[in-house]
């Protein structure tokens, strides 16, 4: 049994990028990208893979909340798709 007076991490917060069938790049955030990305595979979650499936998730980042992931997919989802496509090219899932 936990003790209540022991203080409970968190559960971290993830920015992630799905790539769709026509190539393109989708930011999004979760708190479980992986569970995430099988909703978007379904069709839903997104309107963006309502004209493209999404076909892999190609990136995370944990982050400590959900307020610093916000900040790192607005500052994401500013870079240019080269950029982006270097963190695909990077990212070693665990």
């Amino acid at each position: 049994m936990n003790n209540p007076s022991e203080p409970v991490a968190p559960k971290p917060w993830f920015v992630y990028l799905v790539r769709a069938a026509n190539g393109s790049l989708y930011c999004g955030i979760s708190n479980d990208p992986v569970r995430r990305f099988a909703v978007h595979q379904s069709g839903k979650g997104a309107r963006f893979f309502l004209s493209s499936p999404a076909v892999a998730l190609v990136y995370t980042e944990a982050c400590a909340s959900k307020g610093e992931a916000l900040r790192q997919e607005r500052l994401i989802k500013k870079l240019r798709k080269s950029a982006k496509e270097c963190l695909a090219r990077a990212y070693q899932p665990d």
